[in-house]
């Protein structure tokens, strides 16, 4: 028992290693947290686009718009916030499905927004139909609408890939690669694929 009394008061500091923590925050910023002494330094991983934060984050706006059908088009939330885009496409009818991301122009659009948290766990399919239906109703009045998230990589295109399968009878693969092919960079979260591949409208 001394032994082990002698052995913590002997106990430095200085030979503990650092760790490290991932913190996700509610609207799904993700932080390392690493504590030195009494101080934390805390450092930004990506939102959507990686869960391994060993690279150089890319803070350049993102204005890729694909157009997936002449009045659905697909984009990250800087295209939706970026008036010369939107005037562009021709922009009528954002419909807007981040987390924690403000309509920039309520004056200008006909705006819906169907909060969803990017995770595998949200029931994604839960929206389907209310997103469906904003998007049908600027098609019918020969409008445009612009769907996006925050990255235009998960969430939005989860929307887009359900819609064609819903309206044009694609199978998921086919609805998929439709998607992909006018915006590369789509990666929906697996929950929100293994949603998908069993979806049946």
């Amino acid at each position: 028992m001394n032994s082990l009394t002698s052995e913590i008061q002997g106990f430095s500091k200085s030979h503990l290693k650092k760790q490290s923590t991932r913190v996700t925050t509610i609207t799904g910023r993700q932080l390392i947290e690493t504590r030195s002494g009494t101080s934390v330094l805390l450092a930004e991983c990506s939102t959507e686009r990686s869960t391994d934060c060993g690279f150089v984050q890319d803070l350049s706006l993102d204005l890729q718009v694909g157009l997936i059908k002449p009045f659905i088009l697909i984009s990250s939330q800087d295209a939706a916030q970026d008036i010369d885009t939107l005037r562009k496409y021709k922009v009528t009818h954002i419909l807007n499905v981040a987390y924690g991301v403000e309509n920039a122009f309520p004056d200008l659009f006909h705006y819906k927004t169907v909060t969803v948290l990017d995770v595998p766990e949200t029931d994604i399919t839960s929206c389907f139909q209310e997103c469906f239906a904003f998007i049908d109703q600027a098609r019918d009045q020969g409008s445009v609408v612009l769907l996006h998230c925050n990255a235009g990589v998960s969430r939005s295109a989860s929307v887009a890939i359900a819609y064609l399968m819903s309206r044009d009878a694609l199978s998921f693969q086919e609805a998929f690669d439709a998607v992909k092919a006018v915006r590369p960079s789509i990666r929906p979260n697996p929950g929100f694929l293994t949603q998908l591949k069993t979806y049946t409208p």
